[in-house]
C-alpha cells in the first residue's frame, strides 16, 4: 500500500467511528473548505429516437431523505427521541439535539420502502416528518 493510500485508510478508519451528525458536519466543513459539493454525479439521459414529439419519461426517485420537521405535541418529544435513536443509532444527547433542532434530516439516501417505514415510525411516535 502506498503512503497516500495509507493516509486515506487512516482517515476512513477514523470516520467509520463517527455518528451520523459528526459525519454530516464533517462533509459540510469539507465542502466549505475546498469549495466542492458532495453529491452523486448527474446521469445523462439520451433523447428518444424517432422525433421530438415524445414526452420525456419521468425518472422515479429511488433514494429519499427522511426529514423530521418537528414534534406534534411537546409531550411526544421523548417517544420521538427514542425512535430517532433506534433509526440512527445516535446516543441520547445527539438524538435529543436532532429532535430539538428540527427540521433536520434523520436519515439520508435510503430506499423508498425503508424511508416510508421510518416516516411511519416517527409519525406514530408523535413526530411530523417528510420525505425528500
Amino acid at each position: 500500500m502506498t503512503e497516500v493510500a495509507e493516509k486515506v485508510q487512516k482517515v476512513l478508519d477514523e470516520v467509520a467511528g463517527w455518528n451520523l451528525l459528526e459525519v454530516r458536519d464533517f462533509v459540510k466543513a469539507f465542502e466549505e473548505k475546498f469549495d466542492v459539493k458532495a453529491q452523486a454525479a448527474a446521469v445523462a439521459v439520451a433523447a428518444p429516437a424517432g422525433g421530438g414529439d415524445a414526452a420525456p419519461a419521468a425518472v422515479e426517485k429511488t433514494e429519499f431523505d427522511v426529514i423530521l420537521e418537528g414534534v406534534t405535541d411537546p409531550a411526544k418529544k421523548i417517544p420521538v427521541i427514542k425512535v430517532v435513536r433506534e433509526i440512527t443509532a445516535l446516543g441520547l444527547a445527539d438524538a435529543k439535539k436532532l429532535v430539538e433542532e428540527a427540521p433536520k434530516p434523520v436519515k439520508e439516501g435510503v430506499p423508498k420502502e425503508e424511508a416510508e417505514a421510518m416516516k411511519k415510525k416517527l409519525d406514530d411516535a408523535g413526530g411530523k416528518t417528510s420525505l425528500k
